[in-house]
């Protein structure tokens, strides 16, 4: 069923669900580049949604166009576009390198706003950045019934936008000239699928020797956690990429992109390529994967399905 983009005021309405560093930024990213006529802040922090619009609407003035931004109630999950869902608590992914260590956080953020979606009726598109982000998405679809097209996780989409500016640091290119995915969880199980990565049609392993690519792996694999260890948390890379995903849905733009979406086979949600656009998935892209690289594969799917609090 194609979602009805409405005209008018709310043409494009999105409602962001937690306003942490990653909530806070993706509103800005969205606001930024004029991605929604309408946003809809939400927190469990008393004062903090209306506290972000305000700080919002300030830093909108003199701008191009205009967003109305507000804070939310229950009632503006309805009539929204999307839902982009962003609870979270950095400070366990600053004590463990192992985003599946959040859920037993995360779990309970699902189970508090699945029933508040379900009960409004919202028919848009369900879009999860919390972490661990495939199980989160898994659990959101069957709490609030949405069909599995319409919810979607950010699923690898970061994870292959570092391992691209990894590359791209090596050969000194562009790292929009690297074509190629990182797949499976958005956790310790992803991995590159380095038989498919090229460079103008090139093969990245005609390229690049083996410890190198090693290297590159691994770096991506713990980026964030070096960032974290750093920063305290990370916002701009995932908030880009939240923003790809809404731009390609309102574009209707069927772009592929590596969300982690909800994979047959599998029977669980997974980072991969997907066709997005309006209606949310449009069709999955299945990567010819050599051997090595399909028992990786088969293990990150495993690790999503044991996590997983409904089978």
């Amino acid at each position: 069923m194609a979602i009805k983009i409405k005209r008018g005021e709310d043409m494009r309405k999105i409602s962001i669900i937690g306003l942490g560093n990653v909530g806070a930024t993706v509103a800005h990213t969205l606001v930024e580049r004029s991605l929604c006529d309408t946003l809809i802040l939400f927190d469990k922090k008393d004062g903090l949604a209306e506290a972000e619009v305000s700080d919002l609407s300030d830093g909108f003035v003199r701008r191009n166009g205009h967003i109305n931004i507000k804070a939310g109630t229950e009632k503006d999950l309805s009539d929204s576009d999307i839902i982009i869902f962003a609870p979270g608590d950095i400070t366990i992914l600053q004590r463990f390198s192992d985003r599946l260590k959040e859920f037993e956080y995360t779990k309970t953020c699902a189970e508090e706003w699945g029933p508040k979606i379900k009960k409004s009726r919202f028919d848009g598109i369900l879009l999860s950045i919390t972490n661990p982000c495939d199980v989160i998405a898994d659990y959101m679809q069957k709490l609030t019934g949405l069909p599995r097209e319409r919810v979607i996780g950010t699923g690898t989409v970061l994870d292959t936008a570092r391992m691209k500016n990894a590359v791209a640091r090596v050969l000194n290119i562009d790292p929009n000239s690297v074509d190629g995915f990182v797949i499976g969880e958005h956790g310790n199980s992803q991995f590159v699928a380095w038989s498919q990565v090229s460079v103008a049609t090139k093969p990245i392993m005609e390229i690049l020797d083996r410890d190198m690519i090693e290297k590159i792996e691994e770096d991506t694999r713990m980026r964030a956690f070096e960032t974290i260890k750093a920063k305290g948390y990370t916002s701009y890379g995932i908030a880009n990429s939240t923003s790809l995903i809404v731009e390609a849905i309102f574009q209707d733009a069927k772009t592929i992109l590596p969300v982690s979406s909800f994979s047959k086979k599998e029977n669980c949600y997974i980072g991969h390529p997907a066709v997005v656009g309006r209606e949310g998935i449009l069709g999955d892209y299945e990567i010819e994967l050599n051997e090595e690289e399909m028992e990786k594969w088969n293990k990150s799917a495993n690790t999503i399905r044991e996590t997983l609090p409904i089978k």
